[in-house]
């Protein structure tokens, strides 16, 4: 996959896509993260690199043309001096480095015209990863909110809700059964109570009565009937 391939890959990719897959997004992302800022190392190496040849040959153009105008000059003493064959090797020399000077400096722009290109795509694709490291955690945050609720709608799919309403319907019966009985025996044990109280009450009463007519008898014994002359 190209550079700039996987980079919008990764600025377009959709989270939910990413969760139906069966790659992991937070992987991909931190994987693609990586993967972008080797490529991001490469390509400083590479500006460096063509930098570094630029100004090589830039020397080399430069020391061409020192050593073709030091040929001139050779040229010109030789002229003086009535030496037309010396004269003319040494403009032959000076037409060479000028001819090399020339070539190194149209390759001098063409190794111009790479670190450009380089330097362009080291600064887009800085952009890009800036871009991608400010989105990575929204997507990241996504995702596992999109697999917890995923999960927990797979959960909650699989409880029997029927089953836990009649199982809670029971339970609430059975509690309201025991709270009847334990009513039921408190007032049973009301009335169990009341009736002895009742009971000792009627006995009061009873042996009151019963008293007073002891009483009675006792401060007015009965008389008995006169007995008969037949009867003494």
């Amino acid at each position: 996959m190209g550079l700039f391939d996987r980079i919008k890959r990764v600025i377009r990719a959709n989270t939910n896509d990413l969760v139906n897959k069966a790659e992991d997004p937070e992987k991909v992302l931190e994987q693609t993260v990586a993967e972008m800022q080797d490529d991001l190392v490469q390509l400083r190496q590479g500006v460096a690199s063509a930098i570094a040849t630029q100004k090589r040959t830039e020397r080399q153009a430069n020391q061409a043309e020192s050593v073709a105008q030091d040929w001139y000059s050779r040229a010109q003493l030789a002229l003086n001096q009535n030496n037309e064959v010396l004269a003319k090797e040494a403009l032959t020399k000076r037409k060479s480095y000028q001819e090399t000077a020339t070539a190194l400096k149209a390759q001098i722009g063409e190794q111009s015209s790479v670190v450009n290109r380089i330097k362009k795509d080291m600064q887009t694709l800085e952009l890009k990863i800036g871009e991608l490291k400010t989105k990575k955690d929204m997507y990241i945050a996504r995702a596992r909110s999109a697999t917890a609720s995923q999960r927990l709608n797979e959960m909650l799919g699989g409880v029997n809700t029927t089953s836990s309403l009649n199982a809670f319907a029971r339970m609430e019966e059975k509690v309201l059964q025991l709270e009847a009985q334990s009513e039921a025996i408190a007032e049973l044990g009301t009335d169990d109570l009341q009736k002895q109280f009742n009971s000792l009450a009627s006995a009061s009463d009873v042996d009151a009565e019963l008293a007073a007519m002891k009483a009675q008898i006792s401060s007015n014994p009965p008389q008995l009937p006169p007995k008969s002359i037949e009867e003494l």
